[in-house]
């Protein structure tokens, strides 16, 4: 291996030889980053000014591909974008035609990217469309929550969620599917007391469908919990074709994490535990596994004892 030996003459001029390259080559790149190129980019849609009583069907995907028109470092940063681009896409035209062309929208466009930037054309130029008529729904609101308690403490009652219901409306067809909407995911950490939040609905998967209100207040009851064992008679269901069944044992303890408010208020008749006797007659099986069909919503079951039961038939 050839070994240079440089003076100190000659390692002064490699180094500023070496930093006139390096200061060259970001003098190159801010010049290069700041001229004007045009670059595509994926933009998902977001549909306004919808027509009224007619509920429309997208016949293409709701996310197009956008030529814009930018400086070098919006189309660095573009290519780092994690998410799409969302742009409104303006709908009143549809109540006397069934498409709409992106060429007559351009300025609309354009008006929400920056001043430096130009929305050159999309693809594809038009979006069709196909109409039903507008129905509506009022449909129950469902608390998604990810909450970590305090040890001893959960939730101890039912949350209320004011309001119960929202409207939801679009085509009847996608409406039949929906039986509820979902808040946006409730979270909280070291929770130890009740909690009052206002929580936006989890956005429309549909473009389609609008849904109002768009946020409901909720009051989420925190207590201290301990357990508490109780002895539930375990019933036969599907025992009708026989004339006597008895099971063993006749009774299941659980042992569940209750609040200390409602410790004295749950008892054995808030519970229902059960045996189907339709899986001995198909499986043939010598014990059921004990299912328990009734518990309150803020009641957690640790324990079942036993998880299985025998049984006598007399047909």
């Amino acid at each position: 291996m050839a070994i240079f030996n440089l003076n100190r003459t000659q390692q002064q001029k490699l180094t500023l030889f070496v930093g006139c390259i390096v200061i060259s080559f970001f003098v190159w790149c801010l010049f290069a980053l700041s001229n004007h190129y045009q670059y595509r980019v994926n933009v998902a849609l977001n549909y306004v000014n919808s027509p009224e009583k007619r509920a429309f069907h997208p016949l293409q995907s709701d996310t197009v591909s956008m030529q814009v028109e930018g400086t070098g470092w919006q189309v660095l940063f573009s290519g780092l974008r994690l998410t799409p681009l969302k742009v409104n896409v303006d709908l009143s035209g549809l109540k006397s035609r069934d498409w709409i062309v992106f060429s007559n929208q351009l300025g609309y466009i354009n008006r929400q990217f920056d001043a430096n930037q130009t929305v050159v054309s999309v693809s594809p130029d038009t979006l069709y469309f196909s109409f039903s008529e507008q129905a509506v729904k009022k449909v129950p609101v469902k608390l998604a929550y990810d909450l970590d308690f305090k040890q001893q403490y959960n939730v101890s009652g039912e949350v209320d969620i004011n309001p119960k219901f929202v409207t939801v409306t679009g085509p009847l067809e996608d409406l039949v599917q929906i039986e509820s909407w979902q808040t946006d995911t409730l979270k909280r950490n070291n929770v130890s007391e009740n909690i009052t939040a206002r929580l936006s609905l989890m956005k429309n998967k549909k473009s389609n469908l609008s849904v109002t209100p768009t946020a409901v207040e909720m009051l989420v009851p925190v207590d201290e919990v301990t357990e508490k064992i109780i002895d539930v008679i375990i019933k036969p269901e599907n025992a009708k074709a026989y004339h006597m069944v008895k099971i063993i044992p006749e009774k299941v303890r659980l042992t569940v994490m209750i609040s200390l408010n409602e410790y004295k208020n749950v008892n054995r008749d808030a519970f229902e535990a059960i045996v189907n006797l339709n899986d001995w007659k198909r499986n043939q099986v010598s014990n059921l596994p004990i299912i328990i069909t009734k518990q309150p919503e803020f009641v957690n079951i640790i324990k079942i004892e036993p998880q299985n039961a025998s049984f006598f038939v007399r047909e």
